[in-house]
């Protein structure tokens, strides 16, 4: 009994739905254009977003690679100045014994003037004793 008056409610509505089908088919064909130029437009909106969206895609592409690229050039970067500062390491101990050696050249250069003037006074007073004892004999 409940399948019979299943069926015939289902009939029912079959008929109805058919019904009210025909009746906008036959009430107009503006319906139908409406419904073209709707889905029309859809399309063409969801073509519009999809290039906007592959545009967007295209975009965050090209910023990935130019981060990658940044990230790339910074490690170079890094990589010189640790370079950099190595060498400014060594190149610091070097100055460091250059320094060491100036000043002991600049010690043995005053210590070599100074013998020098003290040779020379030497050499002087020698001369004048000789002078004195040759030209002064009774003095």
């Amino acid at each position: 009994i409940n399948q019979a008056a299943w069926r015939k409610a289902n009939l029912a509505c079959k008929i109805a739905i058919d019904n009210s089908e025909k009746d906008q088919l036959l009430q107009g064909r503006d319906v139908l254009r409406q419904r073209k130029t709707t889905k029309e437009s859809l399309a063409e909106s969801a073509s519009n977003i999809t290039e906007s969206l592959m545009g967007i895609s295209r975009m965050m592409s090209q910023q990935v690679q130019q981060s990658e690229e940044t990230v790339q050039t910074l490690a170079n970067s890094s990589r010189t100045i640790l370079e950099a500062n190595e060498e400014f390491k060594s190149m610091s101990g070097t100055i460091q014994l250059g320094r060491k050696l100036i000043t002991k050249y600049n010690r043995r250069e005053l210590t070599d003037k100074l013998l020098i003037f003290l040779a020379l006074a030497l050499f002087l007073a020698t001369v004048l004793y000789i002078l004195k004892k040759r030209l002064f004999p009774f003095l």
